[in-house]
């Protein structure tokens, strides 16, 4: 699908959702894009970069979508995507990284450490206060009941009209809540575990791995669930039994987003390297990634190999294409900040740095956590001399 390369994401895909109909894919990353896919045509049917930062959750509404992030509005837009949403829901006073809904109702979850519970009628909103710190997950129950979790460790639930409570203490960071059938609850956490939580509270693990579970998502018919893993890996299991159908190994780097088509067949993943791959659910195959194709470098090779992890979000030439950080063309010699156009965060927007080999080798060596702190960029370094050394080489000739 789109193997062309015309229209891809330049950063890591965060969050994917398909369409009530089942007929568009909409994928969201840190480019600040939604994306959507017509499953159909394999083709792209329109691109939005209206979000002010990454976009971290999706959630598909009867006729459409919706979209969240970094800037904590709530964007609901029209299945085939425009260039504008239709209307936008603000009250959250940080990002907002996971969203649900069902018919009338949308939920969010923020970093601003509450959850909302949206009228998509009128557009107002219940504030759920309760969570100590980040609400990371909103899902609701095949009853009804909105779920929420978050970095405290507890599952709670908020019954209309009734006080919440807590449902499950877990004493770690949770990442993300799904819904199965018959009132469970499956929760992704910090240990690699995913709990099957029932109403009553008890609970059934099914040990995913040691790294973190990102993101859940059950198939269609709720017989099997998906745990996409900071690992890159995506285990399939079945719910009845716990037992581990699939493993879907991926090139190793997080995987940050997972959704099953509405046949069941295929699973869609997308993560850190930018991509959106498909998979055969009962297999285990790799159907090839949609978007734009590997990013082409030449020069040095060991570098190349190195620049890979940075490929995704930048590009080499003043004209790459859609990414999540400012374009390379031009990098030495070049004040930190100066790329016309680019949102950068406050602390690059500074400009008091200007790109050498010794101000690139002291970034990736120290981490832009220490050298620029408070920038959006993912903690990236290169603790070995010599690729280090090689990605310089490899940076002078190919941004000239």
């Amino acid at each position: 699908m789109a193997q062309d390369g015309v229209v891809a994401h330049g950063g890591p895909v965060r969050a994917l959702a398909l369409s009530a109909n089942g007929a568009v894919l909409a994928s969201a990353g840190f480019d600040r894009s939604v994306i959507f896919w017509d499953l159909a045509a394999h083709r792209v049917r329109a691109v939005a970069r209206w979000h002010g930062g990454a976009v971290h959750a999706l959630a598909a509404l009867p006729e459409g979508f919706a979209s969240a992030g970094e800037d904590g509005g709530i964007a609901l837009w029209p299945l085939g995507g425009a260039a504008q949403p239709l209307r936008v829901l603000e009250g959250h006073g940080g990002p907002v990284v996971a969203l649900a809904a069902v018919p009338g109702r949308l939920a969010s979850a923020s970093w601003d450490g509450t959850a909302r519970l949206w009228s998509l009628e009128t557009g107002a909103s219940r504030v759920l206060e309760g969570h100590q710190g980040n609400v990371n997950g909103v899902a609701f129950r095949s009853d009804g009941v909105l779920a929420t979790l978050g970095f405290d460790g507890t599952l709670r639930l908020w019954p209309e009209g009734e006080p919440a409570r807590v449902i499950a203490e877990l004493g770690l960071p949770l990442n993300a809540v799904t819904a199965l059938p018959g009132g469970v609850l499956a929760v992704g956490g910090a240990d690699g575990a995913v709990r099957l939580v029932a109403p009553d509270g008890s609970q059934r693990a099914l040990s995913a791995g040691e790294r973190p579970v990102l993101a859940l998502a059950p198939s269609p018919d709720g017989t099997l669930l998906a745990a996409a893993s900071l690992g890159g890996s995506v285990g399939i299991w079945s719910v009845a039994d716990g037992r581990l159908r699939q493993t879907l190994q991926g090139p190793g780097m997080p995987v940050w987003s997972v959704a099953f088509a509405a046949d069941g067949r295929t699973v869609w993943t997308g993560g850190a390297d930018a991509r959106i791959r498909r998979w055969d659910a009962a297999t285990g195959q790799a159907l090839g990634p949609i978007g734009e194709a590997e990013p082409a470098v030449a020069g040095d090779g060991r570098g190349a190999r190195v620049f890979r992890a940075c490929a995704a979000c930048h590009a080499l030439t003043e004209d790459g294409g859609n990414r999540a950080g400012p374009h390379l063309h031009g990098l030495f010699g070049r004040r930190m900040g100066s790329v016309p156009g680019y949102p950068y965060s406050e602390r690059l927007a500074r400009g008091d740095i200007v790109w050498s080999r010794e101000t690139v080798a002291d970034l990736f060596t120290r981490g832009p956590d220490v050298v620029t702190p408070g920038t959006r960029m993912p903690l990236q370094t290169v603790g070995n001399a010599e690729e280090l050394e090689a990605l310089l080489r490899f940076l002078e000739q190919a941004t000239r």
